[in-house]
Protein backbone atom coordinates (compact mmCIF):
# COMPACT_ATOMS: atom_id res chain seq x y z
CA UNK A 1 0.00 0.00 0.00
CA UNK A 2 1.35 3.02 -0.94
CA UNK A 3 1.38 6.40 1.74
CA UNK A 4 -0.97 9.11 1.54
CA UNK A 5 0.46 12.09 0.61
CA UNK A 6 -1.45 14.05 3.56
CA UNK A 7 0.00 12.14 5.94
CA UNK A 8 3.65 10.88 7.05
CA UNK A 9 4.88 7.32 6.70
CA UNK A 10 7.04 5.73 9.94
CA UNK A 11 10.41 6.73 10.22
CA UNK A 12 11.60 3.66 9.58
CA UNK A 13 10.59 4.00 5.71
CA UNK A 14 11.21 6.61 3.28
CA UNK A 15 8.25 8.02 1.81
CA UNK A 16 7.80 7.59 -1.93
CA UNK A 17 7.20 11.52 -2.37
CA UNK A 18 11.51 11.32 -0.92
CA UNK A 19 12.59 8.75 -3.20
CA UNK A 20 14.53 10.21 -6.10
CA UNK A 21 16.87 8.22 -9.12
CA UNK A 22 20.31 8.21 -9.12
CA UNK A 23 22.51 10.86 -11.03
CA UNK A 24 22.96 9.33 -14.62
CA UNK A 25 23.02 10.21 -18.56
CA UNK A 26 25.35 12.23 -20.44
CA UNK A 27 24.74 15.73 -18.98
CA UNK A 28 25.76 13.89 -15.21
CA UNK A 29 28.78 12.60 -17.08
CA UNK A 30 29.56 15.83 -18.86
CA UNK A 31 29.11 17.19 -15.32
CA UNK A 32 31.54 15.15 -13.43
CA UNK A 33 34.29 15.61 -15.98
CA UNK A 34 34.41 19.15 -16.24
CA UNK A 35 34.46 18.90 -12.33
CA UNK A 36 37.63 17.23 -12.57
CA UNK A 37 39.03 18.49 -14.96
CA UNK A 38 38.82 22.07 -13.51
CA UNK A 39 39.49 21.05 -10.09
CA UNK A 40 35.97 21.78 -8.83
CA UNK A 41 33.73 20.58 -6.40
CA UNK A 42 29.77 21.14 -6.14
CA UNK A 43 28.08 21.07 -2.88
CA UNK A 44 25.70 18.67 -4.86
CA UNK A 45 28.12 15.75 -4.30
CA UNK A 46 30.11 17.08 -1.13
CA UNK A 47 26.25 17.32 1.25
CA UNK A 48 24.49 14.20 -1.01
CA UNK A 49 22.08 16.81 -2.05
CA UNK A 50 18.79 14.40 -2.96
CA UNK A 51 17.82 16.40 -6.24
CA UNK A 52 21.29 16.17 -7.63
CA UNK A 53 20.12 13.89 -10.17
CA UNK A 54 16.98 16.38 -11.35
CA UNK A 55 19.89 19.28 -11.63
CA UNK A 56 22.53 17.86 -13.20
CA UNK A 57 20.59 15.79 -15.67
CA UNK A 58 19.50 19.80 -16.65
CA UNK A 59 23.32 20.99 -16.59
CA UNK A 60 22.89 22.72 -13.56
CA UNK A 61 25.15 22.93 -10.22
CA UNK A 62 25.47 24.41 -7.29
CA UNK A 63 29.44 25.27 -6.83
CA UNK A 64 31.51 25.35 -3.90
CA UNK A 65 34.71 27.07 -3.55
CA UNK A 66 37.15 27.31 -0.81
CA UNK A 67 38.40 24.00 -0.74
CA UNK A 68 36.30 20.79 0.05
CA UNK A 69 36.88 20.64 3.66
CA UNK A 70 34.87 22.53 6.48
CA UNK A 71 36.14 24.02 9.38
CA UNK A 72 32.83 23.90 11.63
CA UNK A 73 31.29 20.53 12.52
CA UNK A 74 27.45 21.15 11.93
CA UNK A 75 25.63 17.85 13.05
CA UNK A 76 23.21 17.35 9.87
CA UNK A 77 25.91 18.18 7.38
CA UNK A 78 28.28 15.32 5.21
CA UNK A 79 30.36 17.43 4.46
CA UNK A 80 34.56 16.69 5.18
CA UNK A 81 35.77 18.41 7.80
CA UNK A 82 38.65 19.28 9.91
CA UNK A 83 40.82 22.17 12.30
CA UNK A 84 41.95 23.62 8.88
CA UNK A 85 40.66 23.87 5.20
CA UNK A 86 42.22 22.66 2.17
CA UNK A 87 45.17 25.62 0.41
CA UNK A 88 43.15 28.03 -1.55
CA UNK A 89 43.61 27.48 -5.60
CA UNK A 90 44.86 30.82 -6.73
CA UNK A 91 43.02 29.72 -10.52
CA UNK A 92 39.81 28.77 -8.98
CA UNK A 93 38.20 32.17 -9.74
CA UNK A 94 39.21 31.80 -13.69
CA UNK A 95 38.14 27.81 -13.67
CA UNK A 96 34.62 28.91 -12.17
CA UNK A 97 34.08 31.09 -14.55
CA UNK A 98 34.99 28.89 -17.20
CA UNK A 99 32.89 26.03 -16.30
CA UNK A 100 30.22 28.50 -15.96
CA UNK A 101 30.86 29.20 -19.95
CA UNK A 102 30.89 25.97 -20.92
CA UNK A 103 28.05 25.13 -19.76
CA UNK A 104 25.69 28.07 -21.06
CA UNK A 105 24.65 28.69 -17.40
CA UNK A 106 22.15 31.77 -17.40
CA UNK A 107 22.08 31.40 -13.70
CA UNK A 108 24.73 29.88 -11.36
CA UNK A 109 24.88 29.77 -7.63
CA UNK A 110 28.07 29.58 -5.55
CA UNK A 111 28.35 28.46 -2.05
CA UNK A 112 31.37 27.37 0.25
CA UNK A 113 32.47 25.59 3.20
CA UNK A 114 33.19 27.36 5.87
CA UNK A 115 37.26 28.47 6.75
CA UNK A 116 36.96 30.28 9.97
CA UNK A 117 41.18 29.38 9.42
CA UNK A 118 41.53 32.29 7.23
CA UNK A 119 42.02 36.03 8.49
CA UNK A 120 38.95 37.22 6.43
CA UNK A 121 37.13 33.54 6.48
CA UNK A 122 37.04 33.14 2.58
CA UNK A 123 35.01 36.63 1.99
CA UNK A 124 37.59 37.91 -0.70
CA UNK A 125 37.68 34.79 -2.31
CA UNK A 126 34.36 34.38 -2.92
CA UNK A 127 34.33 38.49 -4.52
CA UNK A 128 36.70 36.91 -6.92
CA UNK A 129 34.66 34.44 -7.89
CA UNK A 130 31.73 36.81 -8.70
CA UNK A 131 34.02 39.32 -10.09
CA UNK A 132 35.67 36.70 -12.23
CA UNK A 133 32.28 34.97 -13.53
CA UNK A 134 30.56 38.54 -14.51
CA UNK A 135 33.47 39.23 -16.33
CA UNK A 136 33.54 36.20 -18.31
CA UNK A 137 29.82 35.93 -18.16
CA UNK A 138 27.99 39.21 -17.91
CA UNK A 139 24.66 38.02 -18.75
CA UNK A 140 24.80 34.97 -16.30
CA UNK A 141 22.59 35.86 -12.50
CA UNK A 142 24.74 34.96 -9.66
CA UNK A 143 23.86 33.98 -6.32
CA UNK A 144 25.83 33.38 -3.46
CA UNK A 145 25.33 30.87 -0.43
CA UNK A 146 27.56 32.07 2.20
CA UNK A 147 28.82 31.58 5.42
CA UNK A 148 28.07 33.63 8.41
CA UNK A 149 30.38 36.81 7.14
CA UNK A 150 29.07 39.39 9.77
CA UNK A 151 30.48 43.23 9.65
CA UNK A 152 33.95 43.35 8.15
CA UNK A 153 33.68 40.12 6.01
CA UNK A 154 30.48 40.53 4.11
CA UNK A 155 31.10 43.80 2.56
CA UNK A 156 33.57 42.77 -0.13
CA UNK A 157 31.32 40.21 -1.36
CA UNK A 158 28.49 42.92 -1.58
CA UNK A 159 30.94 45.36 -3.27
CA UNK A 160 30.93 42.23 -6.16
CA UNK A 161 27.31 42.52 -7.03
CA UNK A 162 25.31 39.13 -6.81
CA UNK A 163 22.11 39.20 -7.72
CA UNK A 164 20.87 36.88 -4.88
CA UNK A 165 22.78 36.70 -1.57
CA UNK A 166 21.72 33.84 0.78
CA UNK A 167 22.75 32.61 4.26
CA UNK A 168 20.85 29.88 6.17
CA UNK A 169 19.42 30.02 10.11
CA UNK A 170 18.92 26.03 9.14
CA UNK A 171 16.60 25.12 12.27
CA UNK A 172 14.48 27.12 14.47
CA UNK A 173 16.37 29.02 17.40
CA UNK A 174 15.89 26.07 19.96
CA UNK A 175 17.51 23.53 17.74
CA UNK A 176 20.66 25.93 16.92
CA UNK A 177 22.80 23.77 19.25
CA UNK A 178 22.62 21.26 16.19
CA UNK A 179 24.93 23.83 14.49
CA UNK A 180 28.34 23.87 15.20
CA UNK A 181 29.40 26.03 18.14
CA UNK A 182 30.34 29.12 16.60
CA UNK A 183 27.46 29.77 14.53
CA UNK A 184 23.79 31.16 15.76
CA UNK A 185 20.35 32.03 15.24
CA UNK A 186 21.36 35.74 15.95
CA UNK A 187 24.74 35.47 14.29
CA UNK A 188 22.45 34.64 11.42
CA UNK A 189 20.13 37.08 11.64
CA UNK A 190 22.42 39.36 11.54
CA UNK A 191 24.19 38.24 8.58
CA UNK A 192 21.36 38.67 6.65
CA UNK A 193 20.52 42.15 8.02
CA UNK A 194 23.53 43.71 6.99
CA UNK A 195 23.19 42.11 2.85
CA UNK A 196 19.29 43.46 3.11
CA UNK A 197 20.71 47.04 4.46
CA UNK A 198 22.78 47.52 1.45
CA UNK A 199 19.65 47.65 -0.64
CA UNK A 200 21.68 45.55 -3.71
CA UNK A 201 20.70 41.98 -3.39
CA UNK A 202 17.42 39.17 -2.99
CA UNK A 203 18.14 38.22 0.35
CA UNK A 204 17.28 34.36 0.70
CA UNK A 205 17.17 31.84 3.66
CA UNK A 206 16.17 28.51 4.37
CA UNK A 207 15.22 26.29 7.14
CA UNK A 208 15.02 22.48 7.26
CA UNK A 209 12.50 21.00 8.50
CA UNK A 210 11.69 17.12 10.18
CA UNK A 211 14.08 18.14 13.05
CA UNK A 212 11.45 17.88 16.25
CA UNK A 213 10.43 21.62 15.95
CA UNK A 214 7.07 23.09 16.98
CA UNK A 215 4.54 25.15 14.40
CA UNK A 216 4.58 27.96 16.43
CA UNK A 217 8.92 28.24 16.66
CA UNK A 218 8.88 27.80 12.43
CA UNK A 219 6.25 30.73 12.27
CA UNK A 220 8.76 32.54 14.70
CA UNK A 221 11.62 32.02 12.43
CA UNK A 222 9.86 33.46 9.59
CA UNK A 223 8.36 36.57 11.54
CA UNK A 224 12.61 36.50 12.37
CA UNK A 225 13.69 36.23 8.99
CA UNK A 226 11.49 38.75 7.92
CA UNK A 227 12.36 41.62 10.42
CA UNK A 228 15.79 41.05 8.74
CA UNK A 229 14.80 42.12 5.59
CA UNK A 230 14.47 38.38 3.88
CA UNK A 231 12.55 38.06 0.77
CA UNK A 232 13.04 34.61 -0.02
CA UNK A 233 12.39 31.72 1.70
CA UNK A 234 12.89 27.77 1.01
CA UNK A 235 11.42 25.16 3.03
CA UNK A 236 12.31 21.74 2.73
CA UNK A 237 12.88 17.67 4.67
CA UNK A 238 15.73 16.98 6.56
CA UNK A 239 17.26 13.66 5.03
CA UNK A 240 20.00 12.22 7.16
CA UNK A 241 23.39 11.92 4.97
CA UNK A 242 24.80 8.78 7.13
CA UNK A 243 24.63 7.27 10.06
CA UNK A 244 27.21 10.04 11.70
CA UNK A 245 24.75 12.98 11.56
CA UNK A 246 21.88 13.70 13.78
CA UNK A 247 18.78 11.26 13.38
CA UNK A 248 15.93 12.58 12.13
CA UNK A 249 12.68 13.17 13.97
CA UNK A 250 9.60 13.51 11.85
CA UNK A 251 8.72 12.94 7.86
CA UNK A 252 6.46 15.78 7.09
CA UNK A 253 3.65 15.99 4.23
CA UNK A 254 3.53 17.60 0.88
CA UNK A 255 0.37 19.04 2.79
CA UNK A 256 2.51 20.32 5.64
CA UNK A 257 5.53 21.98 3.08
CA UNK A 258 1.89 23.46 1.24
CA UNK A 259 0.68 25.16 4.16
CA UNK A 260 3.83 26.40 5.44
CA UNK A 261 4.32 27.57 2.05
CA UNK A 262 0.82 29.78 2.52
CA UNK A 263 2.21 30.76 5.89
CA UNK A 264 5.75 32.57 4.19
CA UNK A 265 3.65 34.02 1.73
CA UNK A 266 0.98 35.52 3.98
CA UNK A 267 4.11 37.10 5.96
CA UNK A 268 5.03 39.09 3.20
CA UNK A 269 8.02 36.44 1.47
CA UNK A 270 8.16 37.70 -2.11
CA UNK A 271 9.53 33.81 -3.19
CA UNK A 272 8.88 30.95 -1.39
CA UNK A 273 9.72 27.24 -2.09
CA UNK A 274 8.68 24.76 0.24
CA UNK A 275 8.66 20.67 -0.97
CA UNK A 276 10.10 17.65 0.75
CA UNK A 277 13.04 17.90 -1.66
CA UNK A 278 13.68 21.68 -1.75
CA UNK A 279 17.00 22.68 -0.86
CA UNK A 280 18.53 26.57 -0.68
CA UNK A 281 19.74 26.12 -4.54
CA UNK A 282 16.74 23.84 -5.88
CA UNK A 283 14.56 25.92 -8.49
CA UNK A 284 17.17 28.68 -7.53
CA UNK A 285 16.56 30.38 -11.01
CA UNK A 286 12.89 30.79 -10.40
CA UNK A 287 13.20 31.88 -6.96
CA UNK A 288 14.87 34.96 -8.32
CA UNK A 289 12.37 35.35 -11.37
CA UNK A 290 9.92 35.87 -8.54
CA UNK A 291 12.04 39.27 -6.72
CA UNK A 292 10.89 42.26 -8.14
CA UNK A 293 14.66 42.52 -9.90
CA UNK A 294 13.84 39.33 -11.61
CA UNK A 295 10.58 39.96 -13.00
CA UNK A 296 12.08 43.06 -14.70
CA UNK A 297 14.80 40.86 -16.06
CA UNK A 298 11.97 38.85 -17.69
CA UNK A 299 9.94 41.14 -19.38
CA UNK A 300 12.91 42.12 -21.26
CA UNK A 301 12.75 41.29 -25.04
CA UNK A 302 14.60 38.64 -26.52
CA UNK A 303 15.45 38.71 -30.25
CA UNK A 304 16.71 35.64 -32.35
CA UNK A 305 18.30 36.37 -35.90
CA UNK A 306 18.78 33.24 -38.03
CA UNK A 307 20.36 33.22 -41.26
CA UNK A 308 21.50 30.68 -43.96
CA UNK A 309 24.26 31.50 -46.05
CA UNK A 310 26.56 29.97 -48.81
CA UNK A 311 30.19 30.01 -48.49
CA UNK A 312 32.74 29.51 -50.63
CA UNK A 313 32.96 25.74 -52.17
CA UNK A 314 28.93 25.70 -52.07
CA UNK A 315 29.02 24.64 -48.02
CA UNK A 316 25.99 25.99 -45.97
CA UNK A 317 26.28 28.01 -42.63
CA UNK A 318 23.06 28.22 -40.26
CA UNK A 319 23.64 30.75 -37.67
CA UNK A 320 20.76 31.61 -34.80
CA UNK A 321 22.13 34.32 -32.88
CA UNK A 322 19.89 35.66 -29.34
CA UNK A 323 20.41 38.71 -28.02
CA UNK A 324 19.18 40.90 -25.22
CA UNK A 325 19.38 44.41 -24.51
CA UNK A 326 22.52 44.30 -26.78
CA UNK A 327 24.30 41.51 -25.85
CA UNK A 328 24.64 38.23 -27.15
CA UNK A 329 22.77 35.78 -24.93
CA UNK A 330 23.70 32.32 -27.14
CA UNK A 331 24.76 31.79 -30.76
CA UNK A 332 24.51 28.34 -32.13
CA UNK A 333 26.45 27.44 -35.45
CA UNK A 334 25.77 24.42 -38.07
CA UNK A 335 26.33 23.67 -41.64
CA UNK A 336 27.74 21.63 -43.99
CA UNK A 337 31.30 21.20 -42.66
CA UNK A 338 33.06 19.06 -40.05
CA UNK A 339 34.46 20.15 -36.70
CA UNK A 340 36.95 18.65 -34.24
CA UNK A 341 36.98 17.81 -31.84
CA UNK A 342 33.68 18.22 -30.95
CA UNK A 343 34.00 19.90 -27.60
CA UNK A 344 36.42 22.40 -28.39
CA UNK A 345 33.66 23.64 -31.23
CA UNK A 346 30.86 23.77 -28.80
CA UNK A 347 32.70 25.67 -26.17
CA UNK A 348 33.98 27.82 -29.25
CA UNK A 349 30.08 28.70 -29.29
CA UNK A 350 29.73 29.32 -25.54
CA UNK A 351 32.09 31.86 -25.64
CA UNK A 352 30.21 33.72 -27.74
CA UNK A 353 27.36 34.17 -24.96
CA UNK A 354 28.08 38.18 -23.42
CA UNK A 355 29.72 39.49 -26.50
CA UNK A 356 28.23 42.83 -27.55
CA UNK A 357 26.23 42.65 -30.76
CA UNK A 358 28.24 45.00 -32.43
CA UNK A 359 31.42 43.29 -31.67
CA UNK A 360 30.63 39.47 -32.39
CA UNK A 361 32.24 39.27 -35.46
CA UNK A 362 35.41 39.80 -33.97
CA UNK A 363 34.74 37.69 -30.80
CA UNK A 364 33.85 34.83 -33.10
CA UNK A 365 37.25 35.35 -35.21
CA UNK A 366 38.88 34.87 -31.98
CA UNK A 367 36.47 32.11 -30.66
CA UNK A 368 36.73 29.50 -33.96
CA UNK A 369 40.43 30.74 -34.29
CA UNK A 370 41.52 28.51 -31.56
CA UNK A 371 44.35 26.24 -31.62
CA UNK A 372 42.58 23.16 -30.39
CA UNK A 373 40.23 23.14 -33.21
CA UNK A 374 39.83 22.09 -36.61
CA UNK A 375 37.34 23.14 -38.97
CA UNK A 376 36.84 21.57 -42.48
CA UNK A 377 34.59 22.92 -44.86
CA UNK A 378 34.56 26.29 -43.59
CA UNK A 379 36.69 28.90 -42.05
CA UNK A 380 36.75 30.94 -38.97
CA UNK A 381 36.56 34.22 -41.04
CA UNK A 382 33.15 32.49 -42.94
CA UNK A 383 31.48 31.52 -39.57
CA UNK A 384 32.56 34.58 -38.06
CA UNK A 385 31.56 37.03 -40.78
CA UNK A 386 27.86 34.99 -40.98
CA UNK A 387 27.36 35.73 -37.15
CA UNK A 388 27.72 39.38 -37.90
CA UNK A 389 25.40 39.19 -40.92
CA UNK A 390 22.69 37.23 -38.64
CA UNK A 391 23.09 40.45 -36.65
CA UNK A 392 23.29 42.81 -39.27
CA UNK A 393 20.83 41.68 -42.29
CA UNK A 394 19.34 38.51 -40.64
CA UNK A 395 15.44 37.81 -40.22
CA UNK A 396 14.82 38.09 -36.82
CA UNK A 397 11.64 37.35 -34.59
CA UNK A 398 10.66 38.50 -31.62
CA UNK A 399 9.78 36.58 -28.52
CA UNK A 400 9.18 37.69 -24.97
CA UNK A 401 12.02 36.39 -23.13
Amino acid sequence: MSESPGSPPPLGRKPGWLKVSIPAGDSCRSMSELLRRRGLHTVCEGARCPNRGECWGASTATFMILGATCTRGCRFCAVSRASSGDPLRPGEAEDLAEAVAELSLAYTVVTSVDRDDLDDRGSAHFAACIRAIRVRNPRTRVEVLIPDFQEGEIEPVLAANPDVLAHNIETVERLQGLRDARASYRKSLTSLRLAAASGKVVVKSSIMLGLGERKDEVLAAMDDLRDAGCTSLVLGQYLRPTLAQVELVEYLSPQAFADYGREARERGFVSVVSAPLARTSYHARSSFEASPAGSAEKGATMATRRLDRKVPGGKLLRVTVETREGLVVKARVEGDFFAHPEEAFEAAEATLAGSPESGLGDAAMKAFSRPDLRIFGASAQEIALTLGLALDTGPRAEDPA
